[in-house]
């Protein structure tokens, strides 16, 4: 049975094609970054899955007063099993905007066919994923062959900005849903190999400093308080100190450590020959998760004192993000599980790795649930001329309907 749904995922490129086509249409931006939502691509999906024969389709919607229809829809397909126990796939139906149309060699809302690649906004992240879950399941229904376990397709939105109303927003509204013995499939990151399997997350907080100090004439610094020097001291202090101070190594990350660094800096006076009374600047911190971020933020703020008292100014902070994740552990059934299905189709050795980006992995991990990132891409998403592979999209449906012949 096996060799008839890979003969049958082979046969199905056309098919592919055509999903990733039409997908590419429906431009699921969020209201935050220009759009309208997912609401349209969402209509498309779950007409297109009912005409192909895929029922049992429920429909997840958080309230957004932004979006079109006043709503952030996520799509769930459900395939029963011979079990109960449940093995999740979840793609994402929300994309980025194209970004600078000049990169574009086409169209980035359709997709053009360059030899073995699929070229648009979205064809990778995560419409490969997405159609790949729908291929595997798809061969299952042509040949009337139950999965071992439940299949559950979760087709969420808002994944490209913070979740609030994807899946953070299913596990506190839609709790029902998931189970501590669940296993969850990302298809949205991996390698060109299919060789990494991510379990595990840096801890990710973001921080936005305020400094306060005296605004004064160039010429007379003892009047004032430069709060840009005081800034630049306390972004130099935060990286060295911190560093220092969280210095343990992970080889499950790349870099192995944690990483302190300042970004964004925000424009203060206009002219040369003032001393700024008042400084912005961002923190990108992303530590390894053996050590908790309230541990990080008490030494912020021990350095922050410092730095007030040498300065004579008074600085704040705010926390754009704060994310922290317990790790899938490498031995868990699903990564092993995984691993052997990855190397019965690619014949590559798989490996548990970790990152420094945040994943929707980390919202099911700290419910207790298991889940894995993974799929094989050349990594183009969020880039101009965006691509999918379709010899990897076909490779992961089989790496995919593995999982779902497995007990």
């Amino acid at each position: 049975m096996k060799d008839k749904i890979f003969t049958t995922i082979d046969e199905s490129e056309v098919l592919a094609v055509e999903l990733e086509t039409s997908l590419c249409k429906y431009p699921a931006i969020a209201p935050e970054s220009g759009g309208e939502g997912e609401l349209d691509k969402c209509i498309f999906l779950e007409g297109w899955l009912k005409a192909h024969g895929i029922t049992g389709l429920e429909r997840c919607e958080a309230p957004d007063p932004r979006a079109k229809g006043g709503v952030r829809p996520s799509l769930i397909a459900t395939i029963p099993g011979k079990s109960d126990k449940q093995l999740w796939i979840m793609s994402h139906i929300d994309v980025v905007p194209p970004g600078e149309a000049s990169l574009w060699k086409t169209d980035p809302w359709k997709v053009v066919r360059d030899g073995r690649r699929l070229i648009g906004r979205g064809v990778e992240d995560n419409q490969q994923g997405l159609v790949s879950s729908v291929l595997a399941v798809l061969a299952f229904l042509k040949h009337g062959v139950q999965p071992e376990k439940t299949v559950k397709l979760l087709f969420a939105a808002d994944e490209e900005c913070g979740s609030g109303y994807g899946i953070d927003w299913l596990i506190k509204n839609k709790r029902e849903l998931f189970h501590k013995d669940d296993m969850v499939l990302i298809p949205d990151g991996g390698d060109k190999d299919g060789a990494s399997i991510e379990v595990a997350e840096k801890n990710l907080v973001w921080a936005r400093f305020e400094v306060h100090g005296i605004q004064a004439h160039g010429s007379r610094p003892d009047l004032g308080a430069n709060a840009h020097l005081a800034g630049a001291d306390l972004a130099v202090q935060l990286h060295y100190k911190l560093t220092e101070k969280f210095s343990a190594h992970d080889p499950l990350f790349d870099p192995d450590y944690s990483t302190f660094q300042p970004t964004k800096k925000e424009a203060n006076v206009p002219n040369f020959n003032t001393i700024p009374g008042e400084d912005v600047f961002c923190y990108d911190m992303r530590v390894l998760p053996c050590y908790p971020a309230k541990d990080v933020l008490d030494e912020v703020d021990r350095i922050k004192a410092e730095i007030e008292a040498k300065h004579k100014v008074t600085v704040s902070y705010t926390l754009a993000q704060r994310m922290e994740s317990k790790p899938t552990s490498p031995d868990a059934p699903l990564v092993k599980l995984l691993g052997k299905c990855i190397e019965e189709i690619y014949k590559v050795k798989a490996k548990p790795i970790g990152i420094g980006g945040g994943t929707v992995g980390a919202y099911l991990r700290n419910e207790g649930i298991d889940s894995a990132v993974w799929c094989r891409i050349d990594d183009s998403a969020h880039q101009p001329n965006e691509y999918a592979i379709i010899d990897n999209l076909l490779g992961d449906a089989k790496v995919m309907a593995l999982l779902m012949l497995s007990e």
